[in-house]
């Protein structure tokens, strides 16, 4: 095959942004592989670097962009420097930015072997949110056995992998999801509670499970609930930030700049005295800026990969689509409706 069909975006914008092309098939350098892929996994994050509000997709790439941070396929050509890869080994590998497309060009370590007990299309659903989950879990909060761990967006891609790994580390889990359809997905990831805020008042059921509090609590959502998140911790509490998905539009595929800016404005600002005072933390992290910090990413990809094969850890529920679909997915995602994670087959 002499030509890659790839998802490239010129400039910011809504879902006709997203334009399928074709280049020649790029080679991989002395310490690269190139990656015939399979299947690639989609992230919200990748509807933030089409509309342009992605900061590192700005400050490592700019326009034009081909989003994408994980992929699964076959080895289709090794570089000088790689030995203990070959051709036609099956992989998944993480990548910032330009996964959306049928071949890809990888450093060779940030590729790892695809275990023998999932497929491409659940192998390229799980490097970006498991490794988020994983750093945001144990490098970041590192609960205590018992913990009480509330996990927001507990049926998502992110969502689901947290509620997972903190029935690994012996925590009691209170997952929150957003309808009542979705409350099956968080039970099957291992939540002792669910909490269906389109029936139930969050915050008093969260407060009736927990009267004295959280240890830890995983937000993804922003304004809508960082400020109540924090407020219901308890003492030596963390809550930990990775995303701002209320302030995102659910359908129109296009900021809300209104909106946007008056988010921004009652996003809420943690004074270092108050937390001193009250004993808590807030912590946060961004994947895309730790592809420089290879023992994080070799540690907690390995720790996820040993968890698969032994069954202690399962791939989430996958739904998947054609590439020249991705505009489709995009809107998906966006909805908030989806449960697990949406993967493109090139």
């Amino acid at each position: 095959m002499t030509i890659t069909r790839k998802i490239v975006i010129h400039s910011a914008g809504g879902h006709d942004r997203l334009k399928l092309e074709t280049s020649p098939v790029p080679s991989p350098g002395p310490e690269e592989v190139r990656i015939d892929v399979r299947a690639i996994g989609v992230n919200y994050a990748d509807v933030i670097v089409r509309m342009g509000l992605y900061a590192s997709a700005k400050e490592y790439v700019g326009w034009p962009i081909t989003p994408g941070f994980e992929i699964s396929g076959t080895i289709g050509a090794v570089g000088s420097g790689v030995t203990d890869l070959a051709v036609g080994d099956a992989v998944f590998a993480v990548t910032r930015f330009g996964g959306y497309a049928s071949q890809v060009v990888v450093e060779r370590r940030l590729v790892f072997r695809l275990p023998a007990v999932i497929s491409f299309e659940q192998a390229a659903a799980i490097p970006a949110v498991y490794m988020t989950a994983w750093y945001a879990l144990f490098e970041l909060a590192h609960p205590r056995r018992d913990a009480r761990v509330l996990v927001h967006s507990a049926a998502g891609g992110v969502g689901g992998a947290l509620v997972q790994m903190a029935k690994i580390a012996g925590c009691e889990v209170i997952g929150v999801v957003g309808t009542t359809a979705k409350i099956a997905t968080a039970k099957a990831a291992g939540a002792d509670h669910v909490i269906d805020k389109a029936t139930q008042k969050l915050w008093r059921e969260a407060e009736r499970i927990a009267p004295d509090g959280y240890d830890v609590i995983l937000d993804a959502n922003g304004v809508a609930t960082l400020g109540d998140s924090y407020k219901h911790l308890r003492r030596a509490g963390k809550l930990v930030v990775y995303g701002f998905h209320s302030m995102m539009p659910k359908t129109g595929g296009k900021p809300n700049w209104p909106k946007l800016a008056l988010d921004f404005i009652r996003t809420p600002r943690f004074s270092p005295l108050e937390m001193t005072n009250s004993s808590h933390s807030v912590l946060a992290s961004n994947l895309s800026y730790l592809f420089d910090r290879n023992d994080l990413l070799a540690e907690g990809l390995g720790q996820v990969v040993t968890w698969l094969e032994a069954g202690t850890l399962v791939p989430p529920p996958v739904v998947t689509y054609p590439l020249a679909d991705v505009a489709r997915a995009h809107a998906d995602i966006e909805s908030g409706k989806t449960v697990g994670k949406l993967v493109l087959v090139p």
